[in-house]
């Protein structure tokens, strides 16, 4: 026996492929981010690590040597927020909102009032508004 199809079946399954399917191109993006950021901070700073483990055995590094890998871990560092930007538009976003440099003219600059009662996980109260303090 089989069962007959309602016209709302393929509808649903239809929207559970594509809510599916718009799940798992974000999951791959934020792999992508992550695998970015994870191989940029090896490739970085892995070098450092060794080259610290086999100093303190033989003592065989030559100081600027030492210095090079040093600071390339120091780039590492640097390159995060140029790499979140690029890869997560939420960061992009909030980046926009908060630098000066990076605000859209018609949008107004937060200040820092609202930005404290933003970040707090309470509304306003009487004994930490402005008004009290003045």
């Amino acid at each position: 026996l089989q069962v007959p199809r309602t016209p709302s079946q393929p509808v649903a399954s239809s929207e559970s492929r594509r809510f599916a399917n718009k799940h798992s191109k974000k999951a791959l993006k934020a792999s992508l981010t992550l695998g970015i950021l994870l191989g940029m901070f090896f490739v970085a700073w892995l070098p450092f690590f060794v080259t610290n483990v086999a100093q303190a055995v033989c003592s065989c590094v030559p100081a600027g040597f030492f210095d090079v890998l040093t600071w390339l871990g120091y780039c590492n560092s640097t390159m995060n927020p140029i790499i979140y930007p690029l890869f997560m538009r939420d960061f992009k976003r909030a980046m926009g909102k908060y630098l000066p440099c990076c605000r859209r003219s018609g949008e107004p600059r937060p200040s820092a009032i609202s930005l404290s009662m933003r970040n707090s996980n309470s509304g306003p109260r009487a004994a930490t508004s402005l008004k009290n303090v003045l």
